[in-house]
């Protein structure tokens, strides 16, 4: 207190508001890493969102869960036949009626897609792999390498997909590798066109002039800088190729240099029995069953690829 002259004492002047010690707090930066770990989460949450993608993973699922388990869920021999019942309509007993040879539908659609489940991805991501390195080499190095590289893509895809199998498996026979690598071959060159495009908008980004400043070599800057930043571009060709795929093998099957019987498959169950549609409903489903199974798989990745394509294209 402080002693006026009239004995009464003053108060001393207010000072400054008293403010607590703590500092504010402050929010830690987050690390490039934990950036990309959250923008892949994000698009995770996204795809997991998307009633497309969820719809067309269901169905493809199914056809790949009848694959694994259907030799368990089959309660008939998709090989036995019965002569004196050929063509018999649905039923309790043959949900699916039987083929002209007396073969129980249900079963033979249900394991016919055993091959194509397996042909099909790996067609795709040969052709996937293939294409990709490809297209990074043309739209990275460009020059006489691009020109020289693009000049044979561009005659390659003027090959037909299924005409060019059908020739090669002509010549190497109608086994699975053949399969593959005739189906992958003519598919590869779109592959690498799509993504030497995304490499060419890549490689003029200030990221790509500072990886060359640190004196970094070709094969890092294409595969350690550039591809994880077109991984967008390569998922969805890769998906778009497998329904490319599904439909070539199935074709292939359907003239005659596919899968080769006895095994049970969509496309040749088409090849039996596409005659019976001029006949009006004797023995229809016996084409009509795995016409809907092939076009339910071909229908439901294409529902992945309109998930994803929107997902990543949407702007964060």
């Amino acid at each position: 207190m402080i002693a006026r002259p009239g004995g009464r004492s003053a108060r001393p002047p207010p000072g400054p508001p008293v403010t607590s010690a703590r500092s504010p707090a402050t929010t830690p930066a987050r690390s490039p890493t934990d950036e990309v770990r959250g923008a892949r989460h994000e698009q995770v949450r996204r795809l997991l969102g998307s009633r497309t993608f969820v719809a067309g993973s269901a169905i493809v699922a199914f056809w790949v869960l009848c694959a694994a388990v259907g030799p368990l869920l089959a309660t008939k021999d998709p090989l036995a036949t019965d002569p004196l019942h050929p063509l018999a309509p649905p039923s309790a007993e043959h949900w699916f009626g039987t083929d002209s040879l007396g073969r129980d539908s249900f079963v033979r659609v249900l394991l016919g897609g055993r091959e194509i489940l397996v042909l099909a991805p790996a067609a795709a991501l040969l052709a996937t792999v293939a294409g990709t390195m490809v297209g990074l080499v043309c739209g990275y190095r460009r020059g006489v390498v691009d020109d020289v590289l693009s000049r044979g893509l561009e005659a390659c895809l003027a090959l037909p997909v299924v005409i060019f199998a059908s020739v090669t498996l002509a010549a190497l026979g109608s086994s699975p590798p053949a399969i593959v690598v005739a189906v992958a071959f003519p598919l590869a060159p779109i592959v690498a066109r799509s993504v030497r495009a995304a490499v060419l908008v890549e490689r003029e980004l200030e990221y790509i002039d500072a990886a060359r400043v640190r004196t970094e070599g070709t094969a890092y800057v294409m595969f350690r800088e550039i591809l994880p930043n077109v991984r967008a571009v390569v998922l969805v060709e890769f998906v778009v190729r497998l329904a490319y795929a599904v439909f070539a093998i199935a074709t292939l099957s359907f003239i005659g240099i596919g899968v080769q019987p006895p095994t049970p498959d969509w496309g040749r169950m088409i090849n039996e029995h596409y005659s019976l549609l001029g006949g009006g409903l004797l023995g229809g489903w016996a084409v009509l069953c795995p016409v809907a199974a092939i076009t339910s798989l071909v229908v439901g990745i294409s529902l992945i690829v309109d998930g994803v394509t929107d997902v990543f294209e949407r702007p964060s």
